[in-house]
């Protein structure tokens, strides 16, 4: 630092006032607002910004204090920038527009000698808030026109009301709300600058003050007049290249779709269109309309430009002229995919995938996704134990309708978007190498939407799945035989139902966003079935295939509160869920039971390794199938702190285990009851994320706390390091 400078270590404001001041926390904010400049960032009570900088000042750096300073180091602030004069005049300011005029301000420097740091705090002395007595549109202001009529109506539903303080930024928000309000009603070229308040003091002196709403003088007609819409003109196809090829018009619904060739079927693309001819200009029906043609996913723009045709009807009608011009994504992509995998059982190895997608493949906003994969782990494990490998092979094919496939057409019903239609086929192969073979048939067909910006909507009418269990070694062989449950949850061969998915997502950004999340799904599986099925064998079969009667339900709630503006988070999460085998099912299929641990649940466990209840495997044996359940529990609570640009931190504790409905010999302990609190695995730790433009790598160490059938004791010695991608929540 400059002999004679001063670090810059902090600026805050104190209110004083002789009365109560109301809404405190809401003037404190606004007034912390102004204060300029920011001192230098901290983290955990260190500046490392800072430090950084003036580590990359020296003669020889090094590579590495240049590459930080780069990425996150911060010039000094000196005390020197503080422009006193400037921030009073700006204080005062902010506080006239928060109702308190005419307030007193001083300041004080505090000086640190030792840390060569200077901190100033200015003390207010708040007079008290002008308060609304009324608020109305200014009666001197001519009512002949429709427009003056639509904005009393809008006045009816002002947040702004007697003995609301002063507060410029809300008379501001009102203008806008006003101007969104006349957009509904028709008026295309209305302003908010065209809305004038006016205050009067004159009839108090008790620092009340009567709000008036007024227009502009001289403003022009056109504002002044609702609009219709004349026409309305979609170009499907809009490509960067200009083209002087005439184009055809097709008339479908009042609506024109002009393209050379069939690129979008009209019919097909009209349902998506809410602008109508005759209508009136409604900013948020373009919108909704704009909204509703991106979630086609087969325009990567969506424009829509109104033209002013300069006519008026003898109701004083103007016509507007829309446009919606549509620019396609490529037809074709082609993704490959290569992934370096590590689990916290041990398996580590390489996985590929490729995906081809083909959009508009029926010229009616189709899509065709057909996804290839292929990968190998190896369990590594310490000792004489001899790690388990796997290869496994999947292909998966949907194909994406933007509509409804159902005999009564429902879409006027859903006003937000168009639910679409989901076909599914896939076929996948685990081989276990040593212990068995795998594979599995999927089809499904249901559909998905969106109820607003929050709220998802998915059900499969039909969801089937078949499983072969194939060349199965005699240690495997010999498991099934100790393990009845295992070996019935193998041989429900085929499993047929339906299933519906909710989703609430208010968390807009993991990193930063405060906001709950919430997931429910329902499964059922085997009651047609049942319907048709041979009853002269046990278990009942269909096709000569043993099938799963079941139902599951589960719910997600996740909600991430933010400490403050620096990125604290505190996230809370509660999973729970049970599935209940009946009929011709004792248990639940391998496939649908419930796990508990890894990185993704209880951290402190190695992945399927927490329970059922308070079963523990012998000593020196891996398990990594056996230990599931038909009820799953867990809470989670982590808290989220910045480190350095890019990096960020957690501490966590985790709570779970999976229990079985009923009592297994195989599993002891493992059946669900009263105690079930006292049986939860417990762990807690730290980590590390790596998050740049939202990709995240995340490492996470923890170790238990509690044992299901023990008591707590912190085994610090035995941590579990889980990697993964993205955050756990």
């Amino acid at each position: 630092m400059p002999e004679d400078a001063f670090l810059y270590s902090e600026g805050k404001v104190v209110l004083e006032s002789k009365n109560d001041i109301e809404d405190k926390k809401y003037v404190q904010e606004r007034v912390d607002e102004v204060l300029f400049p920011e001192p230098n960032s901290k983290s955990l009570g260190l500046r490392p910004g800072l430090h950084f900088y003036y580590k990359a000042q020296r003669e020889k750096p090094g590579f590495i204090n240049k590459f930080l300073n780069k990425r996150i180091g911060e010039e000094p602030v000196y005390f020197s920038e503080v422009k006193i004069d400037n921030t009073i005049k700006v204080l005062e300011n902010r506080l006239e527009n928060l109702g308190h005029f005419n307030s007193k301000i001083r300041h004080e420097i505090e000086v640190d000698s030792s840390k060569r740091q200077k901190s100033i705090t200015y003390f207010i002395k708040l007079n008290d808030a002008y308060k609304i007595n009324s608020f109305q549109l200014d009666p001197e202001q001519k009512d002949s026109l429709p427009i003056f009529q639509d904005i009393k109506k809008s006045l009816s539903a002002s947040e702004i009301n007697k003995q609301k303080r002063f507060d410029l930024s809300l008379l501001k928000a009102e203008r806008e709300r006003i101007h969104s309000d006349l957009k509904e009603r028709g008026y295309y070229n209305f302003n908010t600058n065209f809305l004038l308040f006016e205050i009067d003091t004159n009839q108090y002196d008790n620092k009340g003050f009567d709000l008036y709403l007024r227009l502009k003088n001289e403003v022009p007609d056109e504002a002044l007049s609702v609009y219709k819409i004349k026409e309305v003109n979609v170009i499907p196809n809009v490509g960067l290249e200009i083209s002087d090829k005439k184009k055809d018009t097709v008339r479908v619904g009042k609506i024109n779709f002009l393209q050379d060739s069939v690129y979008f079927k009209p019919e097909r693309l009209r349902p998506f269109i809410l602008i109508e001819e005759g209508a009136k200009y409604q900013s948020s029906v373009s919108r909704s309309t704009s909204r509703r043609l991106s979630n086609i996913n087969t325009y990567k723009f969506v424009n829509i430009e109104y033209e002013d045709v300069d006519s008026t009807d003898q109701d004083n009608i103007r016509w507007l002229n829309a446009k919606i011009a549509l620019s396609p994504l490529n037809k074709r992509s082609l993704r490959f995919e290569v992934q370096g995998v590590t689990k916290s059982n041990n398996f580590t190895g390489p996985n590929l995938g490729i995906t081809y997608i083909n959009r508009n493949l029926f010229t009616s906003g189709e899509q065709l996704r057909i996804n290839a994969t292929a990968g190998y782990e190896r369990q590594f494990l310490s000792g004489d134990q001899n790690g388990l490998s796997s290869l496994q092979l999947g292909l998966r094919s949907t194909l994406s309708f933007p509509r409804l496939l159902f005999p009564i057409d429902l879409s006027p019903s859903f006003k937000y978007s168009i639910p679409k239609t989901n076909i599914g086929v896939g076929v996948d192969l685990l081989d276990r190498t040593d212990l068995y073979t795998l594979s599995s048939f999927s089809t499904s067909f249901g559909y998905s939407w969106e109820g607003n910006k929050y709220v998802t909507h998915k059900i499969n009418l039909i969801n089937i799945e078949y499983l072969s269990l194939q060349n199965t070694s005699s240690d495997f062989e010999e498991i099934l035989e100790n393990n009845p449950f295992l070996r019935r949850s193998f041989e429900q061969q085929f499993i047929a139902g339906l299933n519906y998915s909710f989703t609430y997502n208010a968390i807009s950004d993991q990193l930063t966003s405060s906001g709950m999340y919430f997931n429910f799904n329902f499964e059922s599986a085997g009651n047609t079935l049942d319907l048709l099925s041979s009853k002269n064998e046990t278990p009942n079969t269909f096709l000569g295939l043993a099938y799963a009667q079941y139902v599951k339900a589960d719910f997600d709630f996740r909600y991430h509160y933010t400490l403050n503006d620096e990125g604290q988070k505190l996230v809370g999460r509660l999973f729970a869920g049970v599935g209940l085998p009946y009929g011709n099912s004792t248990s639940l299929p391998f496939v649908k039971q419930y796990f508990a641990g890894g990185p993704y649940s209880v951290r402190g466990f190695r992945i399927r390794s927490l329970g059922p209840g308070v079963y523990e495997p012998e000593s020196g044996t891996t398990s990594f199938f056996d230990q599931a359940g038909d009820i799953r529990l867990e809470a989670n609570l982590e808290y989220r702190f910045p480190i350095i640009s890019f990096l960020h931190g957690a501490l966590f504790t985790d709570a779970g285990n999976v229990w079985l409905m009923d009592e297994n010999p195989s599993l002891p302990g493992g059946k669900f009851s009263s105690n079930f609190v006292d049986e939860f695995g417990v762990s807690s730790g730290l980590g590390l994320r790596i998050d740049v433009s939202g990709f995240v790598i995340r490492f996470d160490l923890a170790s238990p706390l509690k044992r299901p059938a023990k008591s707590w004791n912190f085994e610090y010695d035995q941590p579990v390091f889980n990697f993964a991608i993205g955050y756990p929540f």
